[in-house]
């Protein structure tokens, strides 16, 4: 019997966690989170996880999975989530993931490229790198070691361009000389649903999010991670601009307006990676029914 992963992909606040567990649902089934800041525990107002009630809804892997002082790659997602596929799959036909990080969801449909190991120091000296000298120096480096590269990555994700010249750093070779590798087969047939808003829509729904989560108490979570403002894990729009308020750099109305800005630049920059991908079937933001006719259709053609 051939087996079914419904990837629900798509920028920030459009409606990828309603979406899933309608389709688990609808289905009887099970979801995993492709939103590798829901995996840590003390991240919770700020990565909008899913509520009490929408936890008992449908089970939920990887929330609350991890704690953001734990090392966790895309790697050990790609293995952890095929062994979760592996047990959900002895059961049933069909299960779901949700998520907006498009490398998690490559990962687990496709496999990722091999690449050489990186010691522990040398992640540790771009890390001081990038705390020393800002982004600029990161987009720096891989722009005169890796120009190939450089212009496909996301060029204000500190931790893709750290990835990347860690890489290049250990090896003495391109980044983009390890990718597009031949891919592992998978014993599940993926299909992509990708949720779309109109931009004006999503814009002021991001707004109107950050405010929920300002009243939910983000400030106070951010408060509380204060001491670990430099994990990797805590490099994520909501958190960051709040950092610069504590510290004294910003007033908390000009960290609000940033995390709102950043939001939607995020959220632009989710879409093109998204769009850019033809295997992508774009769907309105909470058009169910068209999207589980969709999916029927596929499991029976």
């Amino acid at each position: 019997m051939s087996k079914y992963l419904i990837i629900v992909g798509g920028a920030t606040a459009t409606g990828k966690t309603r979406m899933a567990i309608e389709l688990a649902r609808h289905f009887d089934t099970e979801i995993l989170s492709a939103d590798s800041r829901q995996f840590y525990r003390e991240m919770t107002v700020g990565t909008a996880k899913p509520d009490s009630e929408e936890l008992a809804a449908a089970k939920h892997h990887f929330i609350d999975s991890l704690s953001i002082q734990d090392a966790y790659s895309v790697g050990d997602f790609e293995q952890d989530a095929l062994q979760v596929l592996d047990t959900i799959f002895e059961k049933k036909e069909v299960a779901i993931m949700a998520g907006g990080s498009g490398l998690f969801i490559r990962a687990v449909c496709e496999g990722l490229d091999k690449f050489p190991e990186v010691p522990t120091s040398v992640r540790d000296q771009l890390d001081a790198d990038f705390k020393e000298n800002g982004l600029a120096f990161l987009q720096k480096e891989l722009a005169e070691k890796d120009p190939e590269y450089f212009e496909k990555v996301d060029k204000q994700n500190p931790v893709r361009l750290i990835r990347a010249l860690s890489v290049i750093r250990v090896s003495g070779q391109p980044f983009s000389n390890f990718l597009n590798q031949e891919k592992p087969k998978r014993n599940f047939t993926p299909i992509y649903i990708l949720l779309d808003m109109d931009r004006e829509k999503l814009y002021d729904k991001i707004n109107r999010r950050v405010d929920l989560m300002m009243e939910n108490g983000l400030l106070q979570e951010t408060k509380k991670l204060h001491l670990f403002k430099n994990l990797t894990a805590l490099q994520t729009v909501g958190y960051q601009e709040l950092m610069e308020f504590f510290d004294g750099n910003w007033t908390l109305e000009k960290a609000v307006e940033m995390i709102k800005q950043n939001s939607r630049r995020y959220a632009k920059r989710q879409m093109t990676w998204f769009r850019k991908r033809p295997h992508w079937e774009r769907f309105e933001s909470g058009d169910f029914e068209g999207v589980v006719d969709f999916c029927e259709k596929k499991r029976t053609t």
